[in-house]
């Protein structure tokens, strides 16, 4: 059989246990990064694996009992006072000066009738934690060293990897000693070669100028092509294969069971709604003052705090993030903060007419939902 037949029966089958499988065009184009599961070899275990990827639960060792806190200065005014005139009439100034369309004489020209201060609080919990998965992976195998013989694989969560800091999402690839063989490339059947998928073994490619008529329209024949209709691969430079992309011509590939560990940082906001007025979406833009904050293990829910809907929605939210978490991944830290965002609804009077803004946010963000002074490309809108 010539080395083309060979190519072109490659690209197209691969065997398996004594099996004929034929390949769609998407593993013949793409190649997969190890060769399918039911090739590889059985590894202590890991015998259920399959292809992987899916999350491994982890050993369970008890959880510990967390301290209870309770927020310091229980005596404290948990109050801010609202701001001023001055500084709400800079922050709408401001306002305005943002919006091409708005006009800035509200703003100079308003008197105010009421400040009202409907500061609110948001509760913050953190759960930061590890996941771990496995999958069989491969590389072209170059002569290194092949450990599946050479001991027991540990398991998945035995195996001891460094944590980033705390809080921050990452990711780690790790193989698992103990699992690596030496494989033939499913790819190219071991040949290190595969099909050019744009001749097919040919070597020869369809004239682009005369679309393989082998004359022009004119009748003459296709100088291009010198009248065959068909020029040599672009792709292949005419030797009808290349080399193979998943071996790297190697024609072996190294197999071995690879470590996914996740890290991510998991986070539930809940913010207690005073009835301002002001949409509570907008509180989680914006900052505030930390009045407590409590960083453990395991964090206890909040408790004696003045506002109860904090300490309700602290208790709810840690008992979701311990049913979600604890059965599935290994929880390495949990944050929870109090922080007070300060709310000011502002009513003022221009031409007679009484408007409302709030300014909130330790950034004196603006929102209000009528300006009094649109130009007329926004009144269209």
């Amino acid at each position: 059989m010539k080395l083309q037949d060979v190519l072109l029966l490659s690209s197209r089958i691969r065997c398996s246990k004594g099996k004929v499988v034929w390949l769609q065009t998407s593993q013949m184009a793409g190649g997969a990064t190890a060769p399918p599961a039911d090739l590889m070899d059985t590894v202590p275990g890991y015998e259920g694996m399959g292809t992987g990827g899916k999350d491994l639960p982890p050993p369970y060792h008890g959880l510990p009992e967390p301290q209870v806190p309770t927020p310091n200065q229980p005596n404290r005014d948990w109050q801010i006072p609202s701001i001023s005139e001055e500084v709400a009439q800079e922050a709408f100034m401001e306002y305005a000066s943002s919006k091409c369309c708005y006009s800035k004489k509200p703003a100079k020209e308003m008197y105010f009738t009421d400040l009202q201060s409907h500061n609110t609080y948001r509760y913050r919990l953190e759960t930061f934690t590890e996941s771990r998965s496995t999958e069989w992976a491969s590389e072209p195998y170059r002569g290194q060293v092949v450990d599946g013989y050479m001991g027991v694989a540990p398991g998945p969560w035995d195996i001891a990897v460094s944590s980033p800091a705390m809080f921050q999402n990452n990711r780690k690839e790790v193989p698992i000693p103990h699992t690596s063989s030496v494989k033939g490339c499913h790819a190219c059947l071991g040949l290190g070669r595969s099909a050019c998928p744009k001749c097919v073994t040919s070597g020869m490619m369809q004239c682009w100028v005369c679309r393989g008529a082998g004359r022009r329209v004119s009748d003459d024949r296709c100088s291009h092509c010198n009248g065959i209709g068909r020029v040599r691969c672009t792709s292949c430079s005419g030797a009808g294969s290349e080399t193979c992309k998943t071996c790297q011509g190697k024609g072996k590939l190294l197999c071995f069971i690879k470590l996914i560990v996740k890290w991510k940082n998991n986070v539930h906001e809940s913010v207690v709604d005073k009835q301002s007025g002001l949409p509570t979406e907008h509180i989680s833009k914006v900052t505030g003052e930390i009045v407590f904050s409590d960083m453990q293990y395991l964090v206890y829910p909040v408790v004696g705090f003045p506002d109860n809907a904090i300490n309700q929605a602290s208790a709810r939210a840690v008992r979701e993030h311990q049913v979600q978490f604890s059965s599935t991944c290994r929880i390495l830290q949990q944050k929870q903060t109090i922080e007070l965002i300060p709310v000011t609804r502002v009513h003022y009077s221009w031409k007679g007419k009484t408007h409302i803004y709030f300014v909130y946010g330790a950034e004196h963000r603006v929102f209000t939902e009528g300006y009094p002074a649109k130009c007329c490309c926004c009144l269209l809108l």
